[in-house]
């Protein structure tokens, strides 16, 4: 079957969707599926940053073709990138069936618009994150609240599935008021990261960090919980003066506010950020020698993160929101608390740090138990399914 994936990133790239799209891709290839890809020229939105020329904008894969075009996009809180060309490469190239990720994006509109076109259907993987977890400010907001009232609804009455990675993104997508389609639950599968070279040696010396640390992997947003998280390691550095904290992923616009923040509560040498970490070798030995990782967002929609902390066998501290709890357990897989909740943070941090015991249970419960059931594999056999099942109407 002919398939287009429609993405607003891929990689090199960094981020959850554009590695989702990437193994989806590649596996559906080896299925016997013709798959595109079809993304932009940005390495990142926040700030707008575009590929490096060396990157190719049309690339040839053993799954069919990537292709990168190039977007514009209105300034500041205004951001929305448009796709230029993506209507008229879709009609030249006619696939069977169209697959557009992330709710509110323009790829989904132009999906749509070629499904009434040409009759090819199109999904639709919501990647969903309600309006008051996006990022930017009031504006941004309003401007997302007019599409969820006014466009959403008639856009996604033309899938023929939405599909979405736990039941709460289910919930969050039907609160919205509109009818939607057939909704498939399709939960997403763990990339395992390779192993550190035998002389990689310990992640701490690599990069200088000077005692046992708590780990942070993900962008700096204002949606991360990232304030909350420099509190609550102020009263864990109390206890452990050797204690430190390393934030590692790309900036989203939010690390001078929080080099400045740890500043104000005497983190400055406390706190390191690392930015993003292209090797992904390097990554694993990240997660291996930490104590555990932290992720307090105020949403995610699954967070794939803990899945590669788990497969480590380091423990997890996490929100208790979106599709975490399905699959990370309180107290047997992690420790889940309050979004926004300082002390309950702090608390389960002091805890899991002064009892390696439990740390050591709860990670190899998730190294052995969960890890296992979530595998790209499962993910490309059921959009396989559910591909032949909308070309079929």
């Amino acid at each position: 079957m002919k398939v287009a994936q429609l993405s607003t990133r891929y990689p090199p790239g960094p981020g959850g969707v554009e590695r989702h799209v990437a193994e989806v891709a590649r596996r559906l290839g080896a299925r016997g599926h013709s798959v595109d890809v079809y993304t932009s020229d940005l390495y990142r939105e926040f700030p707008m940053e575009r590929l490096p020329p060396s990157v190719p904008r049309e690339e040839t894969t053993p799954f069919g073709r990537v292709h990168r075009l190039r977007v514009v996009s209105l300034p500041g809180e205004l951001h929305y990138p448009f796709f230029r060309g993506l209507d008229a490469a879709l009609a030249r190239d006619r696939p069977e069936v169209v697959h557009a990720h992330t709710y509110g994006t323009n790829q989904v509109a132009v999906a749509r618009r070629h499904g009434r076109r040409s009759g090819a259907p199109f999904v639709v993987t919501a990647h969903f994150h309600p309006i008051w977890s996006i990022h930017g400010g009031w504006l941004r907001h309003r401007i997302r609240g007019f599409y969820d009232r006014r466009l959403a609804g008639p856009i996604l009455a033309d899938a023929a599935r939405v599909i979405v990675q736990t039941r709460e993104e289910e919930r969050l997508l039907r609160e919205l008021g509109f009818p939607l389609p057939r909704v498939e639950i399709v939960p997403p599968g763990y990339t395992p990261l390779p192993e550190p070279a035998p002389d990689f040696g310990p992640f701490s010396v690599r990069f200088g960090i000077p005692g046992p640390y708590a780990l942070f992997v993900g962008r700096l947003a204002s949606n991360k919980g990232l304030v909350e998280l420099l509190e609550a390691f102020a009263a864990l550095s109390r206890d452990d003066p050797t204690a430190q904290l390393v934030l590692v992923g790309e900036d989203g616009g939010m690390r001078a506010s929080l080099e400045e923040r740890a500043a104000g509560l005497g983190l400055r040498s406390r706190v390191r950020f690392l930015g993003h970490l292209p090797d992904d070798a390097a990554l694993a030995a990240a997660y291996r020698d930490a104590r555990f990782t932290v992720l307090p967002s105020e949403y995610e929609a699954f967070g794939l993160v803990l899945l590669e902390s788990l497969a480590q066998g380091t423990p997890v501290i996490a929100s208790r929101v979106g599709g975490i709890p399905e699959f990370v357990e309180d107290e047997r897989t992690g420790l889940l608390v309050p979004p926004g909740d300082v002390p309950a943070l702090a608390e389960a941090l002091r805890r899991l740090w002064a009892d390696p015991a439990l740390g050591h249970r709860l990670g190899r419960h998730g190294r052995t138990e969960v890890v296992p059931r979530y595998t790209w594999d499962h993910v490309a056999d059921r959009l396989g399914s559910i591909y032949a099942e909308v070309a079929r109407t």
